[in-house]
């Protein structure tokens, strides 16, 4: 027998939990919250979602989808897979104030979760190795070619960016001035040619 048809946009209440889950962490986020937020009853949410763990891993999984196909998307097509990689650093600097106070998602995660919630923090940690790995790869493919001079091993140097990912992440939310930031990255993207 299937179940009743959803009667919310998922897309919709999906935006409004990873909002919450983004700004107070798992943790504090109550299902009393959720349901709020999302504007869901319990039957609802439960029949949907499962529970609040579920709900957050979906979450997880949509927002580092979302992100990465952006990345893996133009990777392949732009002439410079490496200028695209010093781009993606520098939007950093240009996103808005809100998003500088949050900072990153799956940062936050593995911040919050490593000794609660192993789970979560693994499936958080095995999402940003996903962008490492896409850094691996393009670093390899442009010492091949050229466009990078460095000989620097491909897997320090996608780990030194990560490790600059997750830098960056916390640095905005100190200095959340893109004027302030710009400076920060340019010198760190400086491993990149």
């Amino acid at each position: 027998m299937a179940g009743r048809p959803s009667i919310f946009d998922e897309e919709k209440v999906l935006n409004k939990a990873t909002e919450l889950f983004w700004t107070r962490g798992y943790e504090a986020t109550s299902l009393d919250d959720l349901l709020e937020a999302m504007g869901l009853g319990k039957s609802s949410f439960y029949h949907a979602f499962g529970s609040k763990k579920e709900l957050f891993e979906k979450v997880m999984d949509r927002f580092v989808n979302d992100a990465m196909h952006r990345l893996a998307g133009d990777l392949p097509t732009h002439p410079q897979p490496i200028e695209r990689i010093r781009e993606f650093f520098r939007e950093i600097a240009d996103t808005g104030w809100s998003r500088h106070r949050k900072g990153c998602f799956m940062g936050n995660t593995i911040v919050e979760l490593t000794n609660s919630e192993r789970a979560l923090c693994t499936k958080a940690i095995r999402r940003l190795e996903r962008m490492e790995e896409l850094f691996r790869h393009y670093i390899g493919v442009a010492q091949q070619s050229g466009e990078l001079k460095t000989k620097e091993d491909p897997v320090v140097l996608a780990r030194y960016l990560q490790t600059m990912w997750n830098g960056l992440n916390i640095t905005r939310r100190i200095h959340p001035d893109p004027a302030a930031l710009r400076p920060l990255i340019e010198l760190q993207l400086q491993v990149l040619y």
